[in-house]
């Protein structure tokens, strides 16, 4: 036998019936409805107080009872008779007067409080200082008298003469010129003397010692990878740049493209792709040597260079 909304103790027993008869579980109808399974199974067990106010909770039903084919109206008129709304509200007992919240009187004498100690603590206070004002003054009056000068106002005070201002602790000593004295007490300050002067500065400069300068270290013939090597493979990227030390190195195309950007570390390489119109940009022309299929071709002669200049 088929079963019906008139079935069951109440509405939610009876769309139960009629749900297991069509043999649906409350997850599909939750999925149908939009309606939490939680609300489904609080309509079919009767529990009301799990469900949210009553217009949501006859939406429900009236939702519930369409998705198993049923008339949702009267869905919700059986709800209705089953759980009908109160129109009236409850009377007040007769001998009960409605009395105020006991919060707020408690929250009147607390704030009554705190204004009370706020005014007494003002007063304890005014009442501590105002005894011990009279007796500053004759303090500060006592020992005014005390250092008072026994000479009269009226005398003339004698002043010192001015101190001399304090020396400049940073000016720095005057330079002089090595053999300028000698020279000038040689001399009469004629241009006879000035001559002299300057012999005797080119000899000082020549009597100093020279530093000779640090032959650079020899560049080696063949590339060997002394770091990372970026940029294309060896088969198709005859032209190699080495960093000999830390330096930046920037390759563009001929319509300004930027194909390789990067600080490279020493020992650090780049293979420069078999393009035309390649540029090389990097910061310090000496800090790169350039290998063209694996043999040197000494360093980079400018800070922007041609790259297909290496392969003619």
């Amino acid at each position: 036998m088929t079963p019906t909304l008139s079935d069951g103790p109440n509405i939610g027993s009876a769309l139960k019936a009629v749900r297991e008869h069509q043999h649906l579980s409350l997850e599909s109808v939750a999925e149908d409805t939009r309606i939490r399974r939680a609300y489904l199974a609080a309509i079919e067990e009767g529990r009301l107080e799990a469900l949210p106010s009553r217009p949501f909770t006859i939406g429900y039903i009236r939702a519930y009872a369409r998705a198993l084919g049923l008339d949702g109206e009267a869905a919700v008129e059986r709800f209705r008779t089953e759980e009908p709304a109160p129109d009236q509200a409850l009377r007040e007992p007769l001998g009960v007067q409605e009395g105020r919240d006991p919060r707020l009187m408690l929250g009147a004498v607390a704030l009554a409080l705190i204004v009370a100690a706020i005014v007494l603590w003002n007063v304890v206070q005014r009442l501590m200082i105002e005894p011990t004002a009279p007796a500053a003054v004759t303090v500060a009056a006592t020992a005014q008298a005390k250092t008072a000068p026994s000479t009269p106002q009226s005398a003339a005070v004698a002043l010192g003469a001015p101190l001399p201002p304090p020396i400049e602790s940073t000016t720095p000593p005057l330079y002089e010129t090595p053999g300028l004295e000698a020279a000038t007490a040689a001399g009469d300050g004629s241009a006879d003397s000035a001559e002299a002067a300057l012999k005797a500065k080119k000899a000082a400069a020549a009597a100093a010692p020279k530093v000779e300068a640090v032959p650079a270290e020899p560049l080696p013939a063949t590339f060997t990878a002394q770091g990372a090597v970026y940029g294309g493979p060896a088969e198709t990227s005859p032209v190699v740049l080495q960093a000999r030390k830390p330096a930046s190195i920037i390759v563009r195309g001929a319509d300004g493209t930027v194909y390789f950007a990067r600080q490279l570390a020493a020992g650090e390489s780049y293979r420069a792709p078999a393009l035309a119109g390649l540029t090389v940009d990097v910061s310090e022309p000496e800090a790169f040597q350039v290998f063209v299929g694996g043999q040197t071709k000494g360093l980079l002669p400018a800070a922007q260079t041609p790259i297909g200049k290496f392969a003619q």
